[in-house]
């Protein structure tokens, strides 16, 4: 806990210790902890000895022992406010310089105790262990790497350990809902109790008892355990609550995921104890760096060279198991200190000579708080009246720069175990949950004809064996896909010289006598028609699935709208040829494109409607052919496909009613007989397509729909327009003495140009 005064190396024992705590006996001593002390006082003296930081200032800092106690820890905190051994609360009565910030304990929850007082005083505090002003590594990013690793190694059954305290709580209350999504389940989940009084061992070693027994039995083989630094310690009891050497066997066959909190540290009276039951742990390590100098500064300490350390001779004789001359009256019992062991022949659960992760972030935390503090004073340097006098009310200061270590290395075990509720059903076979237990746990039953345990397969006949399944659309690459896409560019090709001729010819008296703005509009319809066909063809992806349909839906409908309007032209022309009928004012361009118009927009608003409210998307079909994955364009809603559809129909019955009432017309008048033809066609065309499209499945429905483009388009564009690129290119010269022989319909001046085209088409076909 730093504060700024002189160099004062002065490490205090909180006192008034409550005298029934067990931290008061050295049942609970980890004397691995002595480290952190050591890399405090290290980065202290780097600070102190860098010119560059805190210039003219000197560091020290007081240091309390928490004893792992919300009693003890809030009392030392009050003593580190008061600066003296008996404390007044609200009062400051040392002479020393004020607190400036508080580095926390490795602990989180005692972390919290101290954050609770220095809260009261707005005085910071920089803990390796709190989620704020945190030095470790971020706990969600510890938490999916274990789920990872989990997921890497496919252990979806494992066991929970976790601390009996609210650190503990946070963690499960994390872990479970994302775990659990992933499909990982817990075959059992325990908190073990922490104690604080001798009273309460009893208690907890018969609830590790427990705990230990449901580890052993379990199935799972993997444990994920979570704590403070010291859980490792508490852990080394769970094989020694076993009192059958199978059991002790058992539980060290398990493989143990540790969290970047927990230390591989001993109590003092476990050195001895067996740790190959941790031997292929697999532990997230806090990223760290040995800083240069800190091996040399470690190896140089004993007892004789260390002032004002009061933790170094606990330290030492906890750790080497001896006893100090000097520190009884009586004889001494037991190995003498004598202040010449090596600390590199401690055990690594003792102490080491590099510094660990968890000493690298009190290293850091002493730098991070140096750092703050130099920008604070850099800050008042730069103000008039704000230098620093000694006793200035502390500041709240907004200058913390904390960088959060987010690598962390994970040491795998050679070993590959198996850890799952229930071992992967054989093909043929399929799951079936047990009921009460979590979804991993299931029983393998046979497979009914057509599922199987494995979506992407089907059962062999004797279903003993997986068969893949093949991946079904319909592609350019096959027969099929060739044959239509072939079909669909021929007709297009068609499509585009037919309307080329009439462009070309747009001014002799059957192309102007068919009203050019309608021809051409049905031309390009049947050509968007026949190109929309390709859209059906590959795999279905969701622009194309998007587009397929209302492209068809619309197009279609204009080209059908063409028709309309040239029926009823023909109609309302042959009765304007009688004498003072009252049709001729309607017979004209105005009236087509009007019908035209009025009739695609209906259908466009539909188009419209379908993709603003559920548009078509690709969808993958495993269970409709039992061989096959198929992939395919689900329409969103059946229900307005099916609007497109009868859209479409209705005009077309429209036109083909209209053309064949126009039958009884003279035989010189076939324009009604050529649209009448091409009309049944069209409905018969998309009559058959309905049972045919409700009947096939897969790539077949497809084809059954192409099929139906090309064929309704074919019969529009060979019915209503071959007999007029046979005259226009093989005989022009019928076209034009036919015209002059009908002058009552002169196209250049009368709006009664089907009559004129009848008759051309009439005699230069029979001729």
């Amino acid at each position: 806990m730093l504060s700024f005064s002189e160099l004062r190396l002065r490490f205090d024992r909180s006192a008034e210790v409550p005298a029934d705590t067990v931290c008061n006996s050295h049942s609970r001593v980890v004397p691995k902890g002595y480290q952190h002390i050591v890399a405090l006082e290290f980065a202290v003296k780097e600070v102190n000895e860098d010119p560059h930081i805190l210039p003219n200032i000197t560091l020290g800092f007081h240091l309390y022992d928490s004893y792992n106690n919300a009693r003890s820890t809030y009392l030392a905190t009050l003593l580190l406010l008061s600066m003296v051994k008996k404390f007044v609360p609200n009062y400051i009565c040392d002479v020393e310089n004020n607190l400036s910030g508080v580095i926390g304990g490795l602990d989180s929850e005692i972390s919290f105790y101290v954050a609770t007082v220095l809260d009261l005083f707005k005085i910071p505090q920089v803990s390796p262990g709190l989620p704020f002003y945190q030095m470790a590594a971020s706990e969600a990013l510890q938490y999916e790497g274990i789920l990872s690793l989990l997921l890497h190694f496919r252990w979806t059954w494992i066991g929970v350990i976790a601390m009996d305290n609210d650190n503990g709580e946070r963690f499960v209350q994390t872990i479970f809902p994302m775990f659990t999504k992933s499909g990982v389940c817990f075959a059992f989940l325990e908190r073990i109790p922490d104690f604080s009084f001798i009273s309460e061992i009893n208690g907890m070693l018969q609830q590790g008892a427990i705990i230990n027994h449901k580890i052993v039995s379990s199935k799972a083989n993997v444990m994920v355990a979570n704590g403070e630094s010291y859980s490792m310690a508490t852990f080394r009891w769970l094989p020694y609550l076993s009192e059958q050497d199978d059991m002790i066997n058992n539980i060290k066959s398990k493989v143990w995921i540790t969290t970047a909190q927990i230390e591989f540290a001993s109590f003092v009276f476990q050195r001895s104890w067996d740790s190959r039951v941790f031997n292929g742990a697999i532990a997230f390590e806090i990223h760290f760096r040995n800083p240069p100098g800190f091996y040399q500064y470690v190896a140089h300490r004993n007892p004789s060279s260390t002032d004002g350390d009061g933790f170094m001779r606990d330290f030492w004789q906890q750790a080497f198991g001896c006893i100090f001359p000097d520190m009884t009256s009586d004889k001494v019992e037991g190995n003498i200190c004598t202040g010449e062991e090596k600390l590199e022949s401690l055990p690594g659960s003792f102490f080491e000579m590099s510094m660990t992760g968890h000493s690298y972030s009190i290293h850091s935390a002493v730098y991070a708080m140096a750092h703050a503090l130099h920008a604070i004073f850099t800050s008042r340097l730069r103000h008039r009246g704000m230098a620093y006098r000694g006793r200035g009310k502390n500041q709240n200061q907004q200058f913390w720069q904390v960088i959060e270590h987010e690598d962390f290395q994970t040491h795998c075990s050679l070993t590959r175990p198996l850890s799952v509720c229930t071992e992967r059903c054989l093909p043929g076979s399929s799951k079936k949950v047990k009921e009460g237990q979590p979804p991993c746990c299931y029983d393998c039953i046979p497979c009914p004809e057509g599922k199987i345990a494995i979506q992407e397969d089907y059962p062999s006949r004797n279903h003993d064996a997986c068969l893949p399944k093949d991946i079904s659309f319909l592609s350019y690459e096959e027969p099929l896909g060739i044959s239509l896409a072939s079909f669909s560019l021929s007709l297009s090709s068609i499509t585009a010289l037919v309307l080329c001729i009439f462009v070309k010819h747009r001014d002799t008296p059957i192309v102007i006598a068919n009203n050019r703005n309608l021809t051409y509009t049905l031309l390009i319809s049947l050509l968007l028609c026949f190109l929309c066909a390709l859209l059906f063809i590959g795999q279905p992806e969701k622009v194309t699935c998007l587009l397929r349909q209302p492209a068809f839906g619309i197009i279609f409908s204009t080209a059908v709208s063409c028709v309309l309007a040239k029926t009823f032209m023909v109609v309302l022309a042959f009765m304007a040829t009688k004498p003072e009928s009252r049709m001729r004012k309607w017979v004209g361009k105005e009236l087509g494109h009007s019908i035209l118009l009025s009739c695609s927009i209906v259908q466009v608003g539909i188009c419209t409607v379908w993709l603003a409210t559920s548009p078509p998307y690709p969808y993958v079909d495993m269970h409709s052919v039992m061989e096959e994955i198929i992939l395919e364009c689900n329409e969103g809603s059946v229900t307005m496909f099916y609007c497109v559809l009868i859209y479409m129909s209705c005009l077309a019955t429209v036109s083909f009613a209209v053309a064949f009432l126009a039958r009884k017309l003279p035989d010189s008048f076939n324009e009604a007989k050529f649209i009448t033809f091409s009309m049944l066609v069209f409905c018969s065309v998309w009559l058959s397509f309905i049972p045919s499209y409700l009947s096939t499945k897969g790539k077949y429905i497809v084809a059954v729909e192409i099929f139906s483009i090309l064929a309704s388009g074919g019969g529009l564009l060979g019915c209503i327009f071959f007999p007029k690129c046979y005259i226009i290119i093989l005989r022009p010269e019928c076209m034009w003495e036919t015209y002059k022989q009908y002058p009552r319909a002169n196209v250049l001046s009368q709006p009664l140009f089907p009559v004129a085209v009848s008759s051309i088409v009439n005699q230069c076909t029979v001729s």
